[in-house]
């Protein structure tokens, strides 16, 4: 059989069928190589599969090359998603792998060594090896449920089933509201109980209780405002920083008739069905807690976004991104291109500040390494991540 050429293989890899989906694609692999791309003029994605190919072509021996791996299909396609903009492309680029977790680490290594596609300077980023074998697991779990499902209705003995099982046939029974995570009785109960997110509302599902719903971070969505007009509310938040804010903010734009919180340093999410019920049968009036604590900690916000106002409006202009620590001591400053690398890498960081705008891809990272205060110019974040803040300069000028 005639050997494929590099021009035969670029085209092969760089043209895709529509409609064909990514099971079809990537159904037979174990990784997924996830990269990013930049280049210094207009590229297609011909030229990028083509530079791989080229660049890479012979620099990891025979064992690895990629036209032999493409070959036996321990590569799979590579697919390349670009867009144009001011004379720059940028995208990403996808490449399955069945190999080993070590050989697709050093293909995915192999990829930075790219440094021209066709006439362009070119700089691609390996940002992540995705195990393909965890979304197969996800699968193999949610069938189960939907089987044990049909089990529980077509066999009366099923009623001895194990307390697990009856736990994972309630989470079954999450719903939406306009969006955010709820109960199914949420819409038709006269009370509704308030938490921070998903795993909470799945929580006191598994404890029996149907009418909660996330507010999903500390701004509250205007679904939350309508939905508790003419509603008995609790809000039911964690022993922490996060649920003191949340709470506050709350107040201010909901009547909030009752609060409920878990013990000190404990999160709704934890709790055993028997916490559950005991933290809401222990609920006050919020009367009770109204002034409290937020006289004591307002100088302490004042003097905080005093400070974070302060450090936005010193960076104007410099398309830098600061990263401090719990007392906002600097602990490095990057350019804003660089700093989700940067995130990743460096321990300890409770706020950034950065000259730009705050993307949703930033908060999730953010939110992910444990950082509390997201600060920037303009937001575009959409869903803010429990337990992150988020301000632009407009909030800090309103004194949020």
């Amino acid at each position: 059989m005639k050997e494929k050429s590099l021009k035969e293989l670029v085209k092969e890899n760089a043209t895709k069928k529509e409609g064909e989906s990514v099971k079809e694609e990537f159904g037979a692999v174990k990784y997924l190589i996830h990269a990013r791309i930049e280049a210094n003029g207009v590229v297609e994605r011909p030229d990028v599969v083509g530079a791989i190919f080229g660049q890479v072509e012979g620099l990891l021996g025979e064992d690895l090359d990629l036209r032999e791996l493409l070959k036996s299909g321990r590569i799979g396609r590579i697919k390349v998603e670009l867009s144009t903009n001011q004379g720059k492309s940028t995208g990403t680029v996808l490449i399955p792998s069945s190999l080993d977790k070590v050989e697709t680490a050093i293909i995915a290594a192999a990829l930075e060594t790219v440094d021209r596609v066709g006439p362009c300077e070119a700089r691609i980023k390996t940002e992540r090896i995705e195990d393909v074998r965890g979304a197969k697991r996800k699968y193999i779990v949610d069938r189960a449920k939907d089987l044990l499902s049909k089990l529980e209705l077509e066999s009366p003995e099923s009623q001895e089933l194990s307390e697990q099982v009856k736990e994972n046939m309630r989470v079954e029974e999450i719903t939406e509201y306009q969006g955010l995570p709820a109960g199914p009785g949420v819409k038709d109960s006269d009370a509704v109980i308030l938490v921070e997110g998903r795993a909470d509302v799945l929580n006191l599902l598994r404890a029996g209780v149907r009418n909660a719903i996330a507010v999903e971070g500390t701004s509250v969505p205007k679904q939350i405002v309508e939905l508790c007009k003419n509603k008995t509310v609790t809000a039911f938040l964690d022993s922490d920083r996060g649920g003191d804010l949340i709470l506050k903010e709350l107040m201010q734009l909901v009547k909030i008739d009752f609060v409920a919180r878990p013990p000190n340093g404990r999160s709704v999410e934890e709790l055993t069905r028997k916490e559950v019920l005991k933290a809401l049968r222990n609920k006050v009036p919020v009367e009770e807690l109204r002034g409290q604590r937020r006289t004591e900690k307002a100088p302490e916000e004042r003097r905080e976004v005093s400070r974070l106002k302060e450090l936005l409006e010193g960076m104007t202009g410099s398309l830098k991104a600061q990263l401090l620590n719990q007392d906002l001591e600097r602990v490095e400053e990057v350019p804003v291109r660089d700093l989700k690398e940067r995130l990743a890498q460096v321990e300890g960081v409770h706020t950034v500040v950065l000259d730009g705008i705050i993307t949703q891809e930033m908060a999730d990272l953010a939110s992910g390494r444990g950082v509390r205060n997201l600060v920037g110019v303009q937001s575009r974040v959409e869903r803010v991540p429990p337990g992150l803040r988020v301000f632009t300069l407009r909030d800090l000028e309103g004194g949020r």
